[in-house]
């Protein structure tokens, strides 16, 4: 199945060269990996496959740091909601640009410190020694596990999703789907998923595990170095492009001044040709009677017959300039009948809703982004990327202070340039691609290669689409490294009572990541459907369970591991609650936020006030314990 055919560049020379340049940067990561694991060989494996020696310097561990931060839902579910709701975006992302003043700033160079005094490589593990208590490691450990794995699902979709969109004209990869769909079609629960879509997900799991696994951290790192210039490099270029297509930022805003969100509905269809018999692909634009212009949620079957039938889920485009724009590509042999209209909730047929605050949104009247949420947001972005046990592992590597110092620059600049420009790309990209809130997961591979294709450079999509596949690897090899440690150091090696040999973890380590990766693509066959929802509440998870208990172990004496494992579990519970409330209230995998404030707030809140309470009541922690990591 071609996506998005109606756009993408045509067959031949340009998309094999695409896929060429793309092919060329995965390579290159996988001679990076081999040379990592090459460099590790002869050392302590625990150490340096989890984290590198913990030797670092800035332009290692910054990239790093960055890349790992910046993931699929950074370059894929990030555009798809700039592309839905508009400029407002800028507001719900901003808390992202102080990140590495927060994170960084906050506790990088304690938990540092404590991991060098505990001897630790995991947060779990970290915790276990500051409490001296296994229940405190194995309920932080659990937690990682079930959160990380959302993370995980999210990201081989993007990955698998960016591959399909750029592969999806080339003959040997329409070859192989056509094999995989006449193999797999009746097998259960991998046949139901589409078959360049597994095609590709199986591809991106083979690539990022195989080096994951070889390379462990040194192999990470040494790969996120690369991934993280590809990125920055790759957002310029295309902003460069995108804006010189759409007339630069004045022209852009001026044309979607005009744009009014699109309607829900459904379309009852009718031949109008001599052909009777069609099948309409995902995406394909229709026009009714009186040239309204409308496209086609789902695969459309018709059928030998005369006479209008359906009816089927159209997304219906308003606005007569767009209308317009589109007249040159809807089906001439097929007519639309229009018999159901579904408006946005908020700021329907409203001209200039995409360049204010709040935003559009499909379901609800108060729009995307209200102002309170707005600002919790901020403090959601700030506060819950610092409590990721992702990113802290990475803080337990750096090599010294002036590391850190030089770091916490160099990754602030670094997100300033990723996250503004997508800003101005993917709002322009409703100029260049408009009708597309059906599939906006897709947004960030199909203007790689509309606006390559329009510059009549179409090998550089390749290069483009390596910059969101750069964040999708950077992050996935980093949560498979942090899932295989969770198994093998935090549960079996803190429980068996054996002394087990370096052999023997190694082997346990390789195969536990080839092991994740395989049951995450299991799982992601039938892909969640709202990708950067999924990262959201990855991140609000770990960060309400993690945060809290990590600043008050590293720096309060008073707190006790009865405190963290309660503060952790409710930290949870609220975020967890506040999801299925969401689900349970609008239908669909969502939050609910009391008073407009995102729940992560909620739950930290919640976890902070769990946690004193219990620390202050409870029994004062043994005096040799303080006294390791806080001194006399």
């Amino acid at each position: 199945m071609s996506i998005l055919p109606l756009f993408a560049s045509t067959p031949g020379t340009g998309s094999n060269s695409a896929l060429i340049c793309f092919l060329g940067y995965v390579g290159v990561v996988f001679v990076i990996a081999f040379l990592a694991g090459r460099a590790g060989k002869g050392k302590p494996f625990v150490g340096e496959y989890y984290l590198g020696g913990r030797n670092f310097g800035m332009w290692a561990f910054a990239l790093t740091y960055a890349a790992t931060l910046a993931s699929g839902g950074s370059f894929m579910g990030f555009p798809a909601l700039i592309y839905t709701h508009g400029w407002s975006l800028a507001w719900w992302i901003g808390g992202y640009m102080v990140v590495p003043l927060v994170a960084l700033g906050l506790f990088a160079k304690r938990i540092n410190q404590v991991g060098r005094i505990a001897g630790a490589i995991t947060i779990p593990e970290l915790l276990r020694k500051r409490f001296a208590s296994n229940q405190v490691g194995n309920v932080a450990t659990l937690l990682v596990l079930f959160f990380m794995f959302f993370f995980l699902l999210a990201q081989f979709k993007a990955g698998a999703e960016i591959m399909a969109t750029l592969f999806g004209d080339v003959p040997i990869y329409q070859k192989a789907v056509a094999a995989v769909e006449r193999t797999t079609g009746e097998w259960f629960w991998i046949g139901s998923a589409d078959a360049d879509y597994l095609v590709c997900l199986c591809c991106f799991a083979v690539a990022v595990v195989a080096y994951t696994a070889y390379g462990g951290f040194r192999a990470v790192v040494w790969t996120d170095v690369l991934q993280g210039l590809v990125m920055v490099v790759g957002v310029l270029i295309l902003l460069g492009l995108t804006l010189s297509q759409v007339g630069g930022l004045e022209g852009a805003t001026r044309q979607l001044a005009l744009q009014t969100p699109p309607e829900f509905g459904k379309a009852e269809l009718e031949l109008i040709g001599e052909s009777r018999v069609q099948t309409l692909a995902k995406g394909t634009f229709l026009a009714s009677a009186d040239g309204e212009v409308m496209r086609l949620s789902a695969i459309a079957i018709m059928e030998a017959k005369e006479g209008p039938q359906g009816p089927f889920d159209v997304l219906i485009i308003t606005g007569a300039e767009q209308q317009a724009q589109l007249s040159d590509k809807v089906e001439p042999e097929i007519v639309a009948h229009v018999t159901e209209r579904i408006p946005y909730a908020g700021g329907a047929g409203e001209k200039g809703v995409y360049l204010s605050a709040p935003g559009p949104h499909a379901t609800k009247p108060e729009g995307f982004l209200p102002v309170i949420l707005a600002l919790s947001f901020f403090g959601f972005w700030t506060f819950s990327g610092a409590g990721q046990p992702s990113y802290m592992v990475r803080q337990m590597a750096f090599r010294d202070t002036i590391v850190l110092r030089r770091s916490i620059l160099f990754v602030a600049v670094f997100f300033t340039l990723i996250y503004l420009p997508l800003i101005f790309i993917f709002t322009s990209a409703r100029i260049l691609l408009p009708g597309m809130e059906g599939e906006a997961d897709r947004i960030m591979p199909a203007m790689a290669t509309v606006v390559t294709s329009n510059a009549n450079i179409p090998w550089l999509a390749g290069i483009l689409v390596a910059a969101p596949f750069a964040a999708i690897m950077s992050s996935v090899d980093s949560f498979l490294l942090l899932v295989s440690s969770g198994v093998v150091r935090d549960i079996y090696q803190q429980n068996t009572k054996r002394e087990v040999s370096e052999k023997t973890i190694a082997r346990l380590s390789h195969w536990t990541t080839i092991s994740v990766g395989a049951l995450a693509v299991l799982c992601a066959l039938n892909p969640p459907e709202f990708l950067q929802t999924l990262i959201i509440f990855a991140s609000g998870g770990l960060g309400a369970s993690f945060l809290v208990p990590v600043i008050l172990a590293l720096y309060w004496k008073r707190m006790t591991s009865r405190a963290a494992v309660a503060g952790m579990m409710v930290g949870a519970l609220v975020m967890l609650g506040c999801y299925l409330k969401g689900w349970s209230e609008f239908g669909r995998f969502s939050s609910y936020n009391p008073l407009e404030i995102h729940p992560f707030i909620w739950a930290s809140l919640a976890n902070l006030l769990v946690a004193v309470r219990l620390s202050i009541s409870g029994q004062k922690p043994d005096r040799e314990l303080v006294e390791r990591y806080f001194g006399t």
